[in-house]
């Protein structure tokens, strides 16, 4: 048996034979009484499970015992080809060593966390009149807040800052070059420092007081708030005094949502809930006593272990998969885990401090425990019942189409563009638990007129089949078309130049009204099909032509505005992103470029008289 070298590595297992399968009960004699990490392989080298042990000889031993073992992990076992481990020094050195190959080899029965984004943060800048902005990604200059458990919680916070404080959003070229207040300022959202609207002193003090609130201070903002409107009242400054108030009533809203009452710190608290197949994570976050927001997982479960082993194989990878991670003070788990302090030890080694793992826990904690496991029992239950409702969906189409089996993958394919301008393919995937987003893609079309659908739905389609065709991906067992007899016909000649004769091949059209439940369904070979307008069958159809098409626009889009974003100085040799900055920052424009001489061009920093004169040439033809 052969292993991986990693640090702390003191002992490993040579030989590492190929299929056929080794002699398991030879292999499980020779192990070690130590702490290390195993590795179950399969066929053609395919890792099929990695775990760490405190002893090695009884934990791996422990899945091939007479009895007792569960129907899944019979089929693990049934699937092992070959048994390799690495010993380390200590079983904390076995559970870091076991997130690396768990990131690195993802193996199919193991719970892996498919999240590697970076969290996002709110980004102070550094600007006589700083902004703040999302931000995700490297750190360089100003004052991060964070992270934030998404996207969407970082937007719901820059919301409130702006009501609050009136800081602005906007990017320096914008401030730079601005001659009136933006729509921002109109809507009560910025301060307009751009115009002197107010003046530095003034707008130092907005930004100090929106790093308190993000710093959890929203008490100490609330009491300055006060003071200003009682102030503002003594002087008879009505409207300004109004302008308090309701920035009062704001953060105390806030404050009631934040559903945080008092108990400070870094907490991240873990819910879980196991059932019907699928597993689900929920997580709060709480930065300096405020609640920032949550997040939901569905990791897999292949080998239907308890909540307390699922939720302690997500938190390893969670925060030790992951390099950029930030471990908070104190991790809260609504389940009992057995290794809670194996987990802690990690967690302190890795963030270089103390940091405490807690499953019983009373007070504040215990309510943020409760109302995590809560919402995890409430999303699982509706992924439970969502999945139900498409598989339903599934053996309705069987049914309609007269098939033996029911159908496991759908495909569907749609055109978007604009008057012919970007033209983009897209292809869906749904199989019978929804959606299998992974496996969607988009193709922008070149070399056909403008305009011309057929040809772009042509090309789509051959380019996806014959990778398909070449073992590429999987074949599905229908092709949706959104489009009438036409489509489909064009779709029908390119599986049969690729020879693909073992997928069925529809067509969904609107109807003359273009009302849902009035579409026309054709089948190739077979002519139009009659579904009730509101049956399963139906819906299934309708749901796959719609994210076809939001996914199509989608592509488009971003395409045509890519398009359209370009600028004329990306043109120009050796005029790159950098020197473009100092351009546009310099002048302000594109226009104002145009209308400087090439002595002015050349005062810009980092240009030379050459290269002004070719940005000048270039310009004017």
């Amino acid at each position: 048996m052969e292993g991986r070298r990693e640090p702390g590595v003191q002992q490993q297992c040579a030989d590492r034979p190929a299929s056929p399968r080794v002699d398991v009960e030879e292999r499980l004699a020779g192990l070690p009484q130590r702490p290390g990490v195993y590795r179950m392989v399969g066929d053609d080298d395919e890792a099929l499970y990695v775990g760490k042990a405190r002893n090695l000889k009884a934990r791996v031993t422990s899945y091939f015992r007479a009895s007792g073992l569960t129907a899944k992990t019979i089929a693990l076992t049934n699937k092992v080809r070959d048994i390799q481990i690495t010993v380390t020094g200590s079983e904390t050195e076995a559970l870091l060593l076991e997130q690396s190959l768990i990131k690195e080899l993802k193996p199919r029965f193991n719970v892996v966390l498919r999240d590697d984004k970076s969290y996002p943060f709110i980004h102070l800048t550094e600007h006589p009149y700083p902004r703040l902005t999302f931000h995700r990604g490297a750190k360089k200059e100003g004052r991060y807040f964070g992270p934030f458990p998404s996207a969407a919680a970082v937007r719901d916070s820059l919301n409130i800052l702006q009501k609050l404080f009136g800081i602005r959003p906007c990017e320096d070229g914008f401030f730079k070059n601005r001659s009136r207040p933006c729509l921002q300022h109109q809507i009560k959202r910025c301060s307009a420092p751009c115009v002197g609207l107010i003046d530095r002193d003034q707008y130092a003090e907005d930004v100090r007081l929106a790093e308190l609130f993000l710093e959890g201070k929203s008490a100490d903002v609330l009491g300055e708030f006060k003071a200003r409107m009682e102030a503002a009242s003594a002087d008879l400054a009505f409207e300004r005094a109004a302008r308090y108030r309701d920035q009062i009533g704001h953060l105390r809203r806030t404050q009631e949502n934040q559903y945080v009452h008092g108990d400070g710190g870094d907490v991240d608290i873990f819910g879980v809930a196991v059932g019907s197949g699928h597993a689900c994570v929920q997580g709060l976050f709480v930065r300096d006593g405020r609640l920032l927001g949550h997040r939901t997982w569905f990791p897999k479960n292949e080998l239907a272990v308890d909540e307390g082993e699922l939720l302690f194989a997500f938190l390893c990878q969670y925060y030790l998969g992951s390099d950029g991670r930030e471990i908070p003070k104190a991790v809260v788990a609504a389940a009992h885990l057995d290794d809670r302090e194996l987990l802690a030890k990690a967690l302190s080694e890795r963030a270089g401090r103390k940091a405490e793992v807690a499953c019983q826990v009373r007070s504040q904690r215990a309510r943020w425990a409760s109302m995590a496991a809560e919402n995890a029992e409430l999303s699982l239950a509706t992924l439970v019942a969502d999945r139900k409702n498409v598989l339903a969906r599934f053996v309705d189409l069987q049914a309609a189409l007269g098939w033996e089996d029911v159908p496991q993958r759908l495909e569907c394919f749609d055109i978007s563009h604009a008057a012919g301008e970007a033209t983009v393919a897209s292809c869906v995937v749904f199989d019978t638990a929804g959606p299998l987003k992974s496996d969607y893609r988009r193709f922008n079309i070149e070399g056909v007129p403008r305009g011309d659908d057929y040809g772009a739905l042509e090309q789509a389609i051959q380019r996806r089949y014959t990778r398909l065709v070449q073992g590429d991906g999987v074949l599905p067992d229908a092709l949706v078309i959104d489009g009438g007899a036409g489509q489909v016909g064009r779709a029908a000649e390119v599986l049969e130049q690729l020879q693909v004769d073992n997928v069925a091949l529809l067509g969904i059209a609107k109807g003359p009204s273009r009302r849902p439940g009035l579409e026309t369904i054709i089948v190739a070979g077979q002519g139009e099909l009659t579904l009730p307008p509101n049956g399963p069958a139906m819906h299934l159809l309708q749901h796959i032509r719609d994210e076809a098409h939001r996914f199509a626009i989608s592509g488009h889009r971003g395409r045509r505005q890519k398009k359209r974003r370009q600028s004329e100085l990306d043109r120009i040799d050796g005029i790159g992103p950098r020197r473009k900055r100092e351009l546009l920052a310099h002048f302000g424009s594109v226009a104002a470029i145009k209308g400087a001489s090439a002595e002015e061009i050349a005062k810009v920093p980092g240009l030379s008289h050459k290269l002004a004169a070719d940005v000048h040439g270039t310009l004017h033809g």
